[in-house]
């Protein structure tokens, strides 16, 4: 009988497979993840080093410059060094960047790469068609097995981003669909908006309580508790 090899065995041989597959010199040990929300270390969600970035300088629907904007804001802070804040210093350098896309989306990252000095970092680009891996410099992609290790592994850290990214934007449409609630509200300011949620922890919420529950919140009086209900109800 063969014997069992160790949970630490297991990890150390399917990385060495996954390094041969990709062709990278070492194995990366802290990734992240474009939409680059998301960090990981060791194929492990670090939570503590997600980040949320809102797209400032695209208009419309343009995945390429959306892509450098967020690699730009991302990677000149982990590159500020010493010359940084505290905040600068504590985004670090990944080992690996792995962007949601195709051949136009490495060539786009790997162009602001360059631009900030990062030559060297190891970039790769994981496309839904057929899940294959672009690399810089290569026209096709690399087409790992269905059951690869290396495939599953980058599988995992795209899929959490986006679930990082779509909890994200839905936390900003809710947001919005608040402010819009309230925006037609003379007296219903930031501090009252928040004292609503807490209390009731949705627009809709709050558009389902009677005038009493209302006017209990701290700040609410009954005259603009009337003022919120009949607004909410129209």
């Amino acid at each position: 009988m063969r014997p069992r090899r160790s949970p630490a065995n297991r990890r150390a041989g399917w990385r060495t497979r996954a390094r041969r597959s990709l062709r990278w010199r070492s194995w990366p040990k802290r990734w992240a993840c474009r939409p680059l929300r998301s960090g990981s270390e060791d194929g492990k969600p670090r939570s503590g080093e997600y980040r949320r970035f809102r797209i400032r300088s695209v208009t419309g629907s343009n995945d390429f410059a959306s892509h450098q904007e967020v690699l730009r804001r991302r990677f000149r802070r982990a590159t500020a060094g010493e010359e940084g804040n505290e905040e600068e210093r504590r985004w670090k350098l990944p080992d690996l960047v792995i962007v949601d896309g195709g051949k136009g989306q490495v060539s786009a990252a790997q162009e602001m790469l360059d631009e900030l000095g990062l030559h060297d970092l190891p970039l790769a680009g994981l496309a839904k068609e057929r899940e294959g891996l672009f690399l810089p410099g290569r026209t096709d992609p690399i087409l790992l097995p269905p059951t690869s290790s290396a495939l599953y592994l980058v599988q995992r850290i795209r899929d959490e981003a986006h679930r990082f990214a779509i909890a994200y934007h839905r936390d900003l449409r809710s947001r919005a669909s608040v402010r819009s609630a309230f925006d037609d509200l003379a007296g219903i300011g930031p501090k009252r908006r928040q004292a609503l949620l807490r209390v009731f922890g949705s627009v809709k919420r709050v558009r389902e309580a009677p005038v009493e529950q209302i006017a209990a919140v701290p700040g609410i009086s009954r005259a603009l508790a009337e003022r919120i209900k009949a607004t909410l109800e129209a």
